[in-house]
């Protein structure tokens, strides 16, 4: 279903973001990186995809991307004034080392 919302709304950034939230909710991890990959390029100003794809990427093993995601984010997060977004963030950044 998350599938046809997609293809009916391209330019709408939620139906998307909720398919690669519910790829990483099933643990379908390689599917969720590329539904956000394709979400942040296609909506770069999606704020809240930043932190979800950070984490999908530190619990798939790859922490050098994940820290990559995430300074993406705080960038992208910075440029939108949101600062609950950018200290979320910051934080999930500093986690990792």
């Amino acid at each position: 279903m998350l599938l046809k919302f997609v293809a009916q709304q391209p330019g709408n950034p939620f139906p998307r973001y909720g398919l690669a939230m519910e790829y990483k909710k099933l643990g379908r991890l390689p599917e969720a990186t590329a539904a956000f990959a394709a979400l942040i390029e296609a909506h770069p100003d999606y704020i809240a995809a930043y932190l979800m794809a950070g984490e999908v990427l530190a619990e798939s093993g790859d922490v050098e991307a994940a820290k990559a995601m995430y300074s993406r984010g705080i960038t992208a997060a910075g440029a939108a004034g949101d600062d609950h977004a950018l200290g979320e963030l910051q934080t999930a950044l500093g986690l990792l080392g």
